[in-house]
């Protein structure tokens, strides 16, 4: 399976903040944002990497992770020129996707949990149809949101609906087929213009071939499309990491859990660093 990350945009949300820097490189609490969604990537497993961002962006993803060879990883890089919706990275994506099964994920989306590595495998050994991810949100109306019927079978998505039909949220972690570059390249655009993710995910939901997976209590979702959604990132992982002593979305300890690096690999990257985060690095090479 491969991966991708949606990097692009213009994040108008956090002007002035985002005028002259990209929303993903801006810092949640002590590493930048889209670190937490390539560690998701390679906690499900995956390697191979493509970063989607603007033409004025894509330079400083380069400059940060190069080819990724430092965390195990082959890590490419596309530009996307014009914001024309989520699902529109697949059809840039053709190429690296190459007819094999591909995970989504958003640049601002955050995940933390116990059991996140296991639910993650689980997606992404699903070699049929799609995984999408549900998570109970106080007010739906602003995200897509996903029903049930009496037996818990998902039975309709609907995008930002005045009257939720449920409480659950779709999150910005998609995983899907083989099939789904031909879907995007069928999808017509939205009023807004926009090739629609959730047009994707309601046409694997017609085919019977959508797996919706809740997210308990156990597990946090954070978007961070606002001032005060990323500044709540922040606190949430500054507490969270200093409750614990261990690290969220650390993408040099994740690759090294999975066995991408080894101790001694892990070891040079945190001395590199002189930080306290290079320091971490080295407690977990030491342990």
């Amino acid at each position: 399976m491969k991966g991708i990350i949606l990097a692009g945009g213009r994040a108008t949300r956090l002007y002035p903040v985002t005028k002259s820097v990209c929303k993903q490189l801006l810092p949640v609490y002590d590493k930048p944002l889209i670190y937490y969604p390539l560690s998701v990537l390679i906690l499900a497993g995956i390697k191979e990497v493509l970063i989607i961002s603007t033409p004025s962006d894509i330079g400083s993803f380069q400059k940060i992770f190069e080819d990724g060879r430092h965390l195990g990883l082959n890590i490419s890089y596309a530009v996307q020129p014009q914001a024309q919706g989520i699902a529109q990275a697949f059809l840039i994506a053709e190429e690296f996707i190459a007819n094999q099964r591909v995970a989504l994920i958003l640049g601002d989306n955050i995940f933390f949990g116990d059991k996140l590595g296991h639910v993650l495998s689980q997606a992404a050994a699903n070699r049929q149809g799609a995984t999408i991810f549900g998570y109970k949100v106080r007010d739906p109306q602003r995200y897509g949101v996903v029903s049930f019927d009496k037996n818990g079978v998902p039975k309709a998505i609907v995008e930002k609906p005045q009257v939720p039909l449920s409480d659950w949220a779709v999150t910005g972690l998609y995983f899907y087929d083989h099939e789904v570059v031909d879907i995007a390249k069928n999808l017509k655009p939205s009023r807004r213009g926009e090739l629609e993710i959730t047009d994707v995910n309601r046409l694997y939901l017609k085919k019977k071939k959508l797996h919706v997976q809740l997210l308990s209590r156990g597990f946090a979702w954070l978007d961070t499309g606002t001032p005060d959604s990323l500044l709540d990132a922040s606190v949430f992982i500054r507490i969270v990491e200093e409750r614990q002593g261990l690290k969220i979305g650390c993408i040099e300890e994740a690759a090294f859990r999975m066995k991408l690096i080894n101790k001694k690999q892990l070891l040079a990257l945190g001395k590199a660093m002189h930080t306290p985060y290079g320091g971490y690095l080295e407690r977990i090479a030491a342990t």
